[in-house]
């Protein structure tokens, strides 16, 4: 069981029925919910799609009941900065009070099982590495790094991470703990820096890049990413966490100027112009964190993970995807995606 119709929790998805999971998939379909996501799975036996709320207690209860999970997977989440600075009463929400909500109910689902069953069953928290907070010029995260948010949204999901720990040390939960560096690739929503920097580069708009643009993040292809969470739910050892990071450090003007390139290459503007003198540096963002870097050697060391795509591999073919899909794009652009949707379960 577990949830998306967005980027993480979708790409998942498609990643896992396509291997012949059975999937159950809640999904509340807020703004960044996207069902053309997985158009692909129509009619699929292998996924099951509900609409409907972490927090419904009454729905979580008659679903695990229902189909009875081998395992639940947790990516419900408010995720964009931006829109947590705004509002973070939402973020509180769904990221602390919705996350209770389902600990609750697996709990109790859980505590029904037969032994055998009991024992195999896993609880994933999908988490970010935003909950360390902010690294200077050196260093990366680590799993015993201290825990330092810096913005509503960091700190609804560093409440989230306690939780998740607290149910397992509480209750005896089986639970395991991702958090992951800034993921990138098809299907994601374009608020974030890559898929609105490709979006308003095709359009010929000025592209935005907060501060000075030297802000550094650490790099990680989707695919990669949903590996490393298979990989944690199979093997991982119960009640830890592990750090999934892409080993890709990019200042953000560069991963900018690296889109304009590749733009440039594939589809040039009509007048000539290079895209980067689209670039538009713009007031920073409050409280903006200047460095993240993970250090994923414990989720290698122990599970045999690793990044398979580098950034220049994983950039380019993100271009790709988006202007091969434009009418996904567009869709999401003009918000027509949202006038279809299913009904509540």
């Amino acid at each position: 069981m577990t949830g998306g119709a967005g980027f993480i929790g979708g790409n998942f998805v498609l990643d896992a029925v396509r291997k012949g999971v059975e999937v159950v998939n809640l999904d509340a379909l807020t703004y960044a919910g996207n069902l053309d996501t997985l158009s692909s799975l129509d009619g699929n036996p292998n996924h099951v799609f509900i609409q409907g709320d972490i927090g419904d207690a009454a729905l979580l209860k008659r679903l695990l009941a229902e189909h009875r999970p081998e395992a639940v997977v947790n990516f419900a989440a408010e995720s964009h900065v931006d829109r947590s600075i705004e509002g973070p009463a939402a973020f509180v929400q769904t990221n602390v009070v919705g996350t209770l909500s389902l600990l609750e109910q697996v709990r109790d689902y859980w505590k029904q099982l037969d032994a055998p069953a009991r024992d195999a069953f896993r609880f994933l928290h999908v988490s970010t590495d935003e909950v360390y907070g902010s690294l200077g010029d050196t260093g990366k995260f680590t799993e015993t790094t201290p825990y330092a948010p810096n913005s509503p949204y960091s700190a609804s999901k560093a409440a989230s991470d306690h939780l998740v720990r607290a149910f397992h040390h509480t209750y005896g939960l089986p639970v395991l703990t991702t958090n992951c560096s800034n993921n990138y690739g098809p299907f994601q929503f374009p608020e974030k820096l890559i898929p609105l920097i490709i979006a308003k580069a095709l359009a010929g708009e000025p592209l935005p890049v907060y501060g000075d643009g030297l802000n550094v993040r650490d790099w990680l292809f989707v695919g990669d990413h949903c590996a490393a969470i298979s990989r944690v739910l199979e093997t991982g050892r119960i009640g830890e966490t592990y750090n999934v990071g892409g080993d890709a450090e990019r200042a953000n003007i560069v991963v900018v100027k690296t889109i304009c390139a590749l733009l440039d290459a594939r589809r040039p503007l009509a007048d000539g112009r290079a895209r980067e003198s689209l670039i538009a540096y713009v007031a920073d963002r409050p409280g903006h964190d200047r460095r993240y870097a993970i250090d994923a050697d414990k989720l290698k060391d122990e599970l045999g993970w690793a990044p398979t795509v580098t950034f220049e591999e994983g950039i380019a073919r993100t271009v790709d995807w988006y202007l091969g899909n434009q009418a996904w794009v567009q869709r999401v652009l003009d918000g027509s995606y949202r006038l279809e949707r299913i009904g509540q379960a």
